[in-house]
C-alpha cells in the first residue's frame, strides 16, 4: 500500500480522503487539520493531528490548503527529501519548498462538502520533478480515477483560467438567471432542461458549433428588447459584453 498523508481538511481534502478510502492501492495514514472535527467523520480520530510538526512517515504528502497558504505550509514541514505535492490549479510546482521533492496532484472538479462526486470520472492532472515520483503519483491517481493527465505548471494555469470561465462564471450566470426568474415569479426549474441540454451538446459539438441565440444571429431587435427589459445595471453590462463578444467571434469565421 502507498502511504499518504493529507495536509488540510477543506473541500478537496475531504473528497480525496473519501476517494482513497475506496482504493486498494492507497492508505491515508494521517490527516493534518487545524480543526480536527473537520475530518473526524471521515477517519479515526487517532489518524488526525493538529500539529504539523507531528506528521507520520509516508510515501507522499498531499498539501490541500488555500493557494495563498500552500508555500507557507510546505516550508513548515520538518523533514527533507520526501515527495510533497499540492492540489492547486494555480500554484506552480516551484512554489513548494525545495527541501523536499515537489509535485502536483490536481483534481479538476468543483467540490462541495455536501455533494458527493464520482472520482472515477474526475480528471487528475499530475506533475513531478522526476520520472520515479511521477510514476508513483500516476499509480495513486489511477487507483481513484480513469482520467489521468501529465500537465505542466503553465498548462495547469491555462486549465485553471479555462475552468473559471466554464464553471465559476457560468454558475454566476445561472444565479443571474435565477434572480430574474425570482423577480418575475417564474420557477427557475423551467430553465433546468435547457441548462442540461446545453451541457450535453458540447460533449458532441464544439462550443462554437453549439452556440445559438440572438447574438449568434446578430438579432439586434431581440437584443435591444432584452436590454430595455433589464433594469439592473450590472446585468445589463454583462449582457452587452457577452453579446458583443459573441458577435465579434462570429465575424472571425
Amino acid at each position: 500500500m502507498i502511504k499518504v498523508v493529507i495536509i488540510g481538511s477543506g473541500n478537496v481534502a475531504q473528497h480525496l480522503i473519501s476517494a482513497f478510502a475506496k482504493s486498494d492501492a492507497v492508505e491515508v495514514v494521517q490527516v493534518y487539520a487545524r480543526n480536527k472535527e473537520n475530518a473526524t467523520h471521515l477517519l479515526d480520530s487517532n489518524k488526525i493531528t493538529s500539529n504539523i510538526k507531528d506528521l507520520e512517515e509516508a510515501d507522499v504528502y498531499i498539501i490541500s490548503v488555500s493557494d495563498n497558504a500552500t508555500a507557507t505550509v510546505s516550508s513548515q514541514l520538518n523533514f527533507e527529501n520526501k515527495l510533497v505535492v499540492h492540489t492547486s490549479g494555480n500554484v506552480s510546482i516551484n512554489d513548494l519548498d525545495d527541501k523536499n521533492r515537489s509535485g502536483v496532484f490536481y483534481p479538476l472538479q468543483t467540490f462541495s462538502k455536501s455533494k458527493e462526486v464520482n472520482f472515477k470520472e474526475i480528471p487528475i492532472c499530475l506533475e513531478a520533478q522526476n520520472s520515479n515520483d511521477y510514476q508513483l503519483l500516476e499509480t495513486i491517481a489511477k487507483s481513484i480515477s480513469h482520467k489521468v493527465f501529465n500537465i505542466n505548471s503553465q498548462q495547469r494555469k491555462a486549465l485553471h483560467v479555462s475552468a473559471v470561465f466554464v464553471n465559476n462564471f457560468t454558475n454566476y450566470l445561472y444565479q443571474i438567471g435565477n434572480d430574474i426568474c425570482h423577480e418575475n415569479n417564474i420557477p427557475f426549474e423551467i430553465l433546468q432542461p435547457l441548462i442540461q441540454e446545453t451541457a450535453n451538446k458540447i460533449i458532441r459539438l464544439s462550443p462554437k458549433d453549439a452556440q445559438t441565440g440572438p447574438a449568434k444571429r446578430n438579432d439586434t431587435q431581440t437584443i435591444n428588447a432584452h436590454l430595455n427589459f433589464l433594469s439592473d445595471k450590472n446585468q445589463k453590462e454583462i449582457y452587452k459584453l457577452l453579446t458583443k463578444s459573441i458577435i465579434d467571434n462570429g465575424k472571425k469565421l
